[in-house]
């Protein structure tokens, strides 16, 4: 459920409808009236109602008795890469990635203990999960993940770590913090991150981040290989070097857009 607020200005049935996409998003299926009132601790008739007004919005399918999302509700995820500009800036470097590994890559950010898609160019290969913008998986089993959390300082770290997952159908691994903190004491050393099927079988990936203006870690860029037909020497080897000069060029390119006034930023949009 979204977070209560006291002030005088909190408006809780926005709070409240909030809550309502986000039990659907997290569910991955449709969803009946008692299911969705029971996960968002809503009375029937409240969450009838909101559910309804969703639908006349079109953020929500009505099925017989059963709820979904619809894509309209992407636009709300979408409205806040397109903010950042990050998306205009990475598109053309990230397929120029594409074109160079034959391979897809994504750009994620860190939500709480999971990491949320932001960005992807994806070329026509089987993998063993599904992914696309707005697809969140937990930090701890994922390259870019890792490469995330290996940004934060300890205390943050300890904090992110003791929130639960929101990833939907995946199972998280109970977390060895000591464990955790070494690998990404090596991962920050280094500057990148493999993940060798930890997320499924078949799936593995290398991440490096990308830096803001202030050569802050904003988001992890990587390259996603079926295990497969790529080793790690290849993933490592051949296309992580090129994962870095893509995710360097990104990074540039941003910091340069976040140095322009803010017309200018809104003409390169």
């Amino acid at each position: 459920m979204a977070k209560r607020g006291e002030g005088a200005d909190f408006v809780e049935a926005l709070a409240r409808g909030l809550d309502v996409i986000e039990c659907l998003g997290t569910a991955a299926r449709a969803m009946s009236l008692s299911e969705i009132a029971t996960a968002s601790d809503l009375a029937r008739p409240t969450a009838r109602r909101l559910l309804l007004t969703l639908a006349e919005l079109g953020f929500v399918r009505v099925t017989g008795g059963s709820y979904d999302l619809t894509p309209k509700v992407l636009r709300l995820g979408m409205a806040y890469v397109g903010s950042t500009g990050l998306w205009d800036v990475a598109r053309p470097h990230m397929e120029d990635l594409v074109r160079t590994t034959g391979e897809s890559t994504s750009m994620t950010q860190l939500d709480g203990s999971d990491i949320v898609y932001v960005a992807r160019v994806a070329v026509p290969k089987i993998i063993a999960i599904r992914v696309e913008i707005g697809t969140r998986f937990p930090a701890v089993v994922t390259s870019q993940g890792k490469v995330l959390l290996a940004a934060l300082d300890a205390d943050a770290l300890d904090a992110t770590l003791r929130i639960p997952s929101r990833a939907p159908g995946v199972a998280v691994p109970s977390v060895d913090v000591d464990r955790v903190r070494g690998q990404l004491a090596t991962i920050r050393e280094q500057g990148w991150a493999l993940a060798d099927e930890e997320l499924a079988p078949g799936v593995r990936s290398v991440a490096v981040p990308v830096h803001d203006a202030s050569g802050r870690t904003v988001s992890a860029m990587n390259v996603t290989v079926n295990a497969a037909e790529t080793s790690v020497e290849t993933l490592t080897q051949v296309y992580l070097p090129a994962l870095v000069r893509t995710a360097a060029e990104v990074s540039a390119d941003w910091a340069l857009l976040q140095g322009r006034p803010q017309s200018e930023v809104s003409a390169v949009r």
